[in-house]
């Protein structure tokens, strides 16, 4: 049975692929648009067109840019020795919110997954061999999840960039601040003590 018009139907369907977006959630937003004016929902429509049409990836990092190189493969006040490995351009800005990190990106685009198909061809780790070939660096921070494939990940990466001569390190992963320790599972409480620092 149809309940909406067809046009309805469609937008609440289009909403409904987004992640996160289950039906009740599309079919709010789809009112939620046709109720807002003209202007606003055609200003949506093309900030999504203008991002699909510029938006592309940096030929040296693999980030997500609308300038190619993007800013921060530009930025000669960067760390040029020093890149840190992420999984997704969204870890990127986890990071930079930080403020403490003045070093180069390299975004893999994935982690290693033989379960789901994926493995080190369909990932950026060829482009970020011929990055480290071509320019000295002393570094490769590994800042990728602390699953088992996250793991997998980051051992296979150190494997390759080891006999380089380049340093292979991972970020720490422990307990959140404000976590309590009767919460957190075993490998995190591992973390924890592997990452520990002197208290001065």
């Amino acid at each position: 049975m149809l309940y909406y018009a067809q046009s309805i139907s469609r937008l609440i369907s289009e909403l409904g692929k987004l992640p996160g977006v289950g039906p009740k959630t599309a079919q709010r937003l789809a009112f939620h648009l046709l109720n807002t004016s003209d202007e606003e929902a055609l200003a949506l429509a093309d900030a999504i067109k203008e991002a699909k049409e510029k938006i592309t990836y940096c030929s040296i990092c693999s980030n997500l840019t609308d300038e190619d190189p993007c800013f921060i493969c530009t930025d000669t006040k960067r760390d040029e020795g020093v890149i840190c490995v992420v999984e997704d351009p969204k870890d990127i800005v986890a990071i930079e919110k930080t403020g403490e990190y003045r070093g180069k990106y390299h975004v893999l685009h994935g982690i290693i997954s033989p379960i789901n198909g994926i493995g080190p061809e369909q990932l950026k780790i060829k482009e970020l061999l011929a990055r480290v070939k071509e320019k000295p660096v002393q570094e490769v921070i590994v800042a990728i999840s602390s699953s088992v494939e996250g793991e997998a990940t980051g051992m296979y990466l150190a494997k390759l960039l080891r006999p380089l001569g380049i340093k292979v390190t991972r970020i720490a992963h422990g307990l959140p601040v404000g976590g309590d320790l009767e919460y957190a599972d075993e490998v995190t409480l591992t973390r924890a003590f592997e990452g520990r620092t002197e208290l001065t």
